[in-house]
């Protein structure tokens, strides 16, 4: 589960300088501004994109670009604070051409959009971010969500507009959530799919606005396309292609349907039932890999919830299915590998669990900071109660005699 916060997005701001005839100093000193998107990438950390603020004032040696999304993985304690939450990205200046080096090497696209602002708002929005890119000022605290480096690109725009791109985007919705999002994103790294799919808590269901959904660079070029200035005329002045796409586009997103989840959840409780008697020993092997999967997933998203400050993690529902308790049944699970009768402690944690898995269906009704778990209820839900029903009945956990 380390991997599923093994996903980087990259964010570039780009700046230059200007020369102008004191007659009209104020008009022609104003640096070009506009946004660059870079599309998505096949490593894990590339999937979700990139965005960057370009700032050209016509300098010989062209734009400077301004990268929010900088990190230093030999810092002291680096690690364990990205695991607890706690990262700190930093803000470095690079040549615009350096920074779009790789995504030409790799394939990856690039559409630069220009922004129709005041001369006062582009100089403001320059000087913002050299005074930002001052090792002093440099870093931040990183979220996934809610801070991140298309979020930087975001806000620095929006506060060059006086909160006028805010005041449009919040306003609409889409009805996407964090967690549609990130599955979509993540689709072609099934591990990366699964682990968020998973790991994510109720934090991420909620519908978005369309100002919370441009944590995802193309969703704010989107929005920018169609965002208006102050005065009615388009932000937008000109959409240009930089670099062509040449890897995968981003996959398109498919909500689960829960009869496939449910049809094998049933499939796989039925199967237990069958073979129970016939091979209990095979039986026990089985569920004790299934119970030892579910209590170290378990195990993994309650330290999240716990001691991280990932939020995006807390309260997960998916704790009631993939339980921690799991772990105390393995002793059981290996007396019944040796043909032994397990203690009742075993039977009484058995059917705990499952009650527990039950228990994860009565959210499913409730408004309240709903979590979107149904299939992963269908599909595990009935592999706990056939367990839970066959060697929680005396008559069918004796096993077979012990040889000498």
């Amino acid at each position: 589960m380390a991997r599923l916060f093994g996903f980087f997005l990259l964010l570039a701001l780009f700046m230059g300088g200007a020369h102008a005839q004191p007659a009209t100093a104020d008009a022609q000193a104003a640096p070009r501004i506009g946004v660059v998107t870079m599309g998505p990438g096949d490593i894990f950390w590339e999937r979700f994109g990139h965005d960057a603020i370009v700032v050209d004032d016509g300098a010989p040696g062209g734009p400077t670009s301004y990268n929010f999304g900088f990190f230093d993985l030999a810092e002291d304690g680096f690690i364990g604070r990205f695991v607890r939450g706690e990262m700190e990205y930093m803000l470095v200046a690079l040549p615009l051409e350096e920074d779009l080096r790789y995504y030409r090497e790799v394939g990856r696209g690039a559409r630069l959009q220009w922004l129709d602002l005041d001369p006062a708002q582009a100089q403001a929005l320059a000087a913002a971010l050299a005074e930002n890119a001052r090792p002093e000022n440099a870093r931040y605290r990183y979220d996934y969500y809610t801070d991140n480096c298309a979020t930087r690109v975001r806000d620095a725009i929006d506060r060059a507009l006086g909160g006028q791109l805010r005041r449009q985007l919040e306003v609409r919705s889409s009805g996407d959530t964090y967690r549609g999002e990130s599955v979509r994103l993540a689709s072609p790294a099934p591990w990366m799919r699964v682990g968020f799919d998973l790991g994510l808590g109720p934090f991420a269901d909620r519908p978005l606005t369309r100002w919370q959904q441009a944590f995802l660079p193309r969703r704010l070029a989107d929005d920018l396309g169609e965002a208006k200035r102050a005065d009615g005329r388009p932000l937008v002045t000109e959409d240009i292609e930089l670099l062509p796409q040449r890897q995968a586009a981003e996959p398109m997103g498919v909500a689960p349907r829960l009869w496939p989840w449910l049809l094998v959840g049933v499939a796989l409780g039925l199967a237990i039932l069958t073979t129970a008697r016939r091979t209990p020993r095979l039986l026990a092997g089985v569920a004790a890999g299934y119970w030892l999967a579910c209590g170290l997933l378990g195990l993994v998203l309650a330290l999240g919830w716990a001691f991280t400050a990932h939020h995006a993690l807390w309260a997960n529902r998916n704790l009631l299915l993939l339980n921690p308790l799991c772990l105390v049944l393995l002793p059981g699970a290996w007396a019944l590998l040796r043909g032994r009768m397990p203690s009742s402690r075993f039977r009484a944690v058995l059917i705990v669990v499952a009650a527990l898995a039950a228990l994860a269906c009565v959210p499913l009704w409730l408004q309240v900071l709903p979590q979107r778990n149904g299939h992963w209820i269908a599909l595990l839900l009935p592999v706990h109660a056939a367990l839970a029903w066959v060697f929680g009945a005396t008559d069918s956990v004796r096993g077979e005699p012990v040889e000498p």
